[in-house]
């Protein structure tokens, strides 16, 4: 059934989905207004599509809490948060990154010129896989956000 969902959780109903991780137990009036919907019908039909799709359920108060909490494609979930992979890569790189800068700057004054342009091209090559995953992941991160 997981695989089914995270098939068919896109758009709206994603957004709706995240909502509900992350403040639950809310009922389509908060969704409305959380997400901008025109009417509380429109966020209650996402709510009901959710809870078709096994990953929520409505509480004896008549608002919805998660039931299921399944992996989406190209994010993590961290806490109630939705984070796209490429970003944990970024912040991997960084790490090295300033890992690599560190050493080479403690050996810079010991090592030869062979060790000091090997660094620099390992330096340039982190670096540049940094940009790549850090505007990946902001764009994946605009996309969630924009989807309407």
């Amino acid at each position: 059934m997981a695989d089914l969902a995270r098939n068919e959780l896109l758009g709206r109903t994603l957004k709706v989905y995240v909502d509900v991780v992350r403040n639950e137990p809310i009922g389509p009036r908060d969704v409305m207004r959380h997400l901008n919907f025109a009417s509380p019908s429109v966020a209650y039909r996402h709510l009901q599509k959710l809870e078709a799709m096994n990953l929520v359920e409505k509480n004896e108060f008549g608002n919805y809490v998660v039931k299921e909490k399944v992996s989406i494609r190209g994010f993590v979930w961290i806490g109630k948060r939705l984070v796209p992979n490429a970003l944990v890569y970024s912040l991997i790189f960084s790490v090295a990154l300033i890992w690599e800068l560190v050493v080479f700057f403690i050996h810079f004054s010991v090592e030869t010129d062979q060790f000091k342009i090997f660094f620099i091209l390992l330096t340039i090559v982190t670096g540049s896989a940094l940009i790549l995953f850090t505007v990946e992941g902001l764009r994946s991160l605009k996309r969630l956000h924009r989807v309407s």
